[in-house]
Order: structure tokens, then sequence, then C-alpha cells
């Protein structure tokens, strides 16, 4: 697991007269820090994220960092989970990417796996549930400090638009498993519990009416 060159510290409150305005970044602090990490990898990663949000000045912004927050979505359905195969990294991931400016995570994942994947894509009818947090090296020396989130598509073949990966597919959970590095496995493991808990009750209604999960 790569990860910035500092020593997390236990992390407080953010700083709101250094972060000015940035109501963005307190909610985004304040969700990671109500999110369970589900093993040692997500624990540690999500240490990482609140130090960093609490030295960031703009840690939605990837030009202001080369760490920084990042928006992925956990696609499921029916008939499993939905990947794409990243052009670059020729590995089979979850759709997501950067944060734009005025975005906040749930709207930029939301907006990455509708462009890469071609598909409806919605938050769970209650609305979004960060399902996983990972640090890893992205591109260009950057370190991305990804909140991914749970979401629903509807049983249909994805179709990516021009410039986007065309390799997108949906997987069995089985299958995918298979395929995921360590920094993708925990966050299918986390994303078929929550999708099978939308079957019992779940507050988070992630099945939307007339659909299976």
């Amino acid at each position: 697991m790569t990860v910035p060159d500092r020593v997390p510290h236990p992390p407080g409150p953010p700083d709101l007269t250094r972060h000015g305005d940035d109501t963005g970044a307190t909610s985004v602090f304040e969700a990671v820090r109500a999110h369970r990490a589900a093993d040692e990898r997500e624990s540690l990663s999500r240490s990482i994220i609140l130090s960093e949000l609490e030295r960031l000045d703009r840690p939605l912004d990837e030009s202001a960092d080369l760490t920084h927050v990042t928006a992925s979505g956990l696609v499921v359905g029916r008939r499993g989970v939905v990947l794409h195969r990243h052009r670059r990294l020729l590995r089979w991931l979850q759709p997501g990417g950067h944060v734009e400016e005025g975005e906040l995570p749930p709207g930029a994942a939301l907006r990455e796996c509708v462009e890469e994947t071609g598909l409806p894509v919605a938050h769970p009818a209650s609305g979004p549930i960060l399902a996983h947090l990972d640090v890893h090296a992205g591109a260009r020396h950057h370190v991305h400090l990804d909140l991914r989130y749970l979401m629903w598509a509807p049983d249909l073949p994805p179709a990516p638009g021009p410039g986007e990966s065309q390799e997108v597919a949906w997987f069995t959970w089985e299958a995918a498993l298979e395929i995921a590095d360590d920094a993708l496995t925990g966050g299918l493991v986390s994303a078929r519990r929550l999708a099978r808990a939308s079957t019992t009750g779940d507050p988070g209604r992630l099945v939307h009416e007339g659909e299976d999960p």
C-alpha cells in the first residue's frame, strides 16, 4: 500500500478558521470520521484521510496538492458489480475520478460512474452511502484519498461514451474478487455486504422500485 511519507496523528475536528467556508471539506471529514473500517488496510486509510483533511487547505482540489480526495462508485445490481478496465493501468477497477469545482464527492462519484459506464446509475433511495475508503498512489505522483460510494444500476448493458474505456462489464461477485487487486478487494466485500443488507430492511434502501439487488 502506497501512502504519503508522513505518520498519521490522532485526528480532531477540522480547523474551520483555516479552511474558511469550505463546508465541503467539513462534510467529508465528518463522513469519514463516522465510517467504520472493515479491515486493517481500510483502517489505516481512514486514519490517513482524516489526518490529510486536517492538513490540506483545499482537499477536494486536485491542483492544490499532490494529495487530494477522489470519489468512486461501487455500482451494484441484480447481475453483481460493474467494473471497467482502466486504459492506462490496464486493471479492472470501479469507476471514479477527481472531484471537479463546485462538486462534493457523492456528486463527483455519480458523474464519473455515469460517464464511465453509460448506465443510469443512482445513489440509494435514502441518499449517498459511504461504503469504503482507500489511499493509493495515482498518476503523476498523486496520492488519492478515495471515497467509495455504494450505487445501483439497472440490468442493462454498459454503454460508455467516446473517450472512455470501452471495456466495461458486469461481473459476478466471485469473478470480480478473482481479478481485484488489494485496493479493490475490500471495497467489493463491503459493497456486497451492503447490497445483501438492502434485501433485509436496510434503511439505505439500495434497491429501487421494481428491482432486485
